[in-house]
């Protein structure tokens, strides 16, 4: 089907020549839109030029514009150059096809603030060597890719706003387009990703505008935050506007506004890290779209990390002082949390697990039910592997985004872990990327059990069922029914009433 060792793909944009590494073939930088830059800022993504002759698609494409130390810090590694001009993808296939493959789409986390289809730990060649393609996607960025005015309204004859959302449509429209090309099966794509890469996902199952773009998801470590309702986004674009100087700028004026302009802001002008809802990529919250389960009915894996809230303590929530602040509330009484979580001392501990069920825990549990509504398998997850060389750094377990290496099977490639990892580390690794490509592989209405050291059965009606990944610390995987069911139970009820008053 396919000459092992010519990387060459005709797309229906041109020919794309990539190159061969240890039996996998990789096109990096491929553009699967226009530029978003001068008019086509804050507009929908346009149709790529078509090209003669062959392109190289052998470097990564720049970035969108962020905060570079975040990134290093935080995100995953150095994003290198940034630019406007970042709508690109990366893909990675068996250099010998000889059937249609599973496709697996990723899509960053990075609180839609940081992050590149392009960092170490988000390299294909692990899962593609188990026989899926692999796809990474660029996406813009903080306020280049979410942003309200009264002056943009109407020009595309529909509101929008989350431009970044519908970056991440066009990529998978490029994806039915041309993943045939690459040895894919255009019928069979995973959406998996991780933070506001999973929140990403989320929002896609809710929007209207990705409805069957993809066949399956993979939500993991996505979190309950509400979406920006669409008149505070209008209130803070007009807020931003006039710390620039413009008062009732026309369109082309805040469009002339230098790209690197919006990362140095603070405070109330800072980006957010949800989607906006009220637009048409997402005309309601994604949360009331799962509390009614409206989601666009596809199997779905979910779950979160044994330390999550360990991403909220870096953004300096005060664990504690949220135990303190429930001690004011009426309708959750701090005896009731405490009857919840038996023997957990002091306010530090306890806020550190309520902040993390509260904010990524439920969610699972949330998009079960729904999924439980309209007859669809849900495989939930709790992963909580610490590489065994790092347990005194990581004494609550694993933090928000360490189970990422793991799943593309990276360990050995990224810093830090490839400074500390072991054979035993490496080995439990491979069975948890085993375990998402064989999702991707196999997942569907029809078998509810995915292979692996322990079978893994979905959540079907009736079953509330979750595979732990990691047993506390301790190498293995079981799989265990109602976990932390009353405590999640609470917390969705909590939750969906702070929602339906919204």
């Amino acid at each position: 089907m396919h000459n092992p060792s010519t990387p060459l793909v005709q797309t229906q944009q041109g020919s794309l020549l990539g190159l061969a590494e240890d039996d996998i073939h990789i096109w990096r930088g491929i553009p699967f839109a226009a530029p978003p830059v001068g008019a086509l800022r804050w507009r929908s993504p346009q149709p790529v030029a078509r090209w003669t002759g062959v392109r190289e698609a052998q470097t990564f494409s720049a970035a969108s514009w962020q905060n570079i130390d975040y990134c290093r810090e935080l995100g995953g590694g150095d994003p290198g150059r940034f630019s406007e001009d970042c709508l690109y993808l990366n893909v990675w296939a068996p250099a010998v096809r000889t059937q249609p493959l599973p496709v697996m789409v990723w899509l960053h986390g990075g609180g839609f603030t940081i992050g590149a289809g392009s960092l170490p730990p988000y390299d294909g060649q692990q899962l593609a060597k188990r026989g899926v393609i692999v796809v990474t996607v660029n996406y813009r960025l903080g306020h280049l890719g979410c942003f309200a005015h009264p002056a943009l309204a109407g020009e595309e004859g529909e509101r929008v706003c989350n431009f970044g959302l519908l970056d991440q449509i066009a990529a998978l429209k490029w994806v039915q387009d041309n993943i045939a090309a690459f040895g894919g099966d255009s019928d069979n794509v995973t959406l998996f990703g991780e933070s506001a890469g999973a929140r990403s996902v989320l929002s896609l199952l809710a929007s209207p505008k990705a409805n069957g773009l993809f066949h399956k998801a993979i939500i993991q470590s996505g979190y309950t935050l509400p979406d920006t309702p669409l008149d505070a986004a209008l209130a803070q674009g007009e807020a931003l506007a006039a710390h620039f100087g413009l008062s009732n700028p026309t369109a082309e004026q805040l469009r002339a506004l230098p790209a690197d302009a919006f990362w140095p802001l603070e405070g109330s002008l800072k980006p957010g890290p949800v989607p906006v809802c009220g637009d048409a990529v997402l005309p309601h919250p994604m949360l009331e779209t799962f509390f009614t389960a409206r989601q666009h009915p596809l199997p779905m894996m979910v779950g979160s990390n044994s330390d999550e809230a360990s991403v909220m303590a870096v953004f300096g929530v005060d664990l504690a002082g949220q135990i303190q602040k429930l001690r004011q509330e009426r309708r959750l009484g701090l005896g009731l949390i405490k009857l919840l979580y038996p023997g957990v001392k002091g306010d530090a501990e306890l806020g550190r697990q309520v902040c993390r069920d509260m904010a990524f825990t439920t969610l699972g549990y949330v998009v079960m039910q729904a999924q439980q509504r309209i007859g669809q398998p849900c495989w939930r997850y709790w992963f909580d592997y610490v590489a065994e060389a790092e347990h005194q750094t990581y004494l609550n377990g694993a933090w928000h985004g360490n189970e990422v290496p793991y799943v593309f099977d990276t360990l050995s490639q990224v810093e830090p872990t490839r400074d500390y990892v072991n054979e035993n580390d490496l080995a439990f690794s491979s069975q948890v990327a085993d375990y998402w490509v064989n999702f991707a592989r196999h997942a569907s209405a029809d078998d509810d059990t995915l292979p692996g050291p322990v079978r893994w059965p979905a959540s079907v009606k009736g079953r509330d069922r979750l595979l732990r990944i990691g047993l506390n610390k301790l190498r293995g995987f079981k799989v265990e029914n109602r976990f932390m069911r009353a405590r999640l139970a609470l917390f969705r009820r909590v939750m969906r009433h702070h929602v339906t008053l919204d």
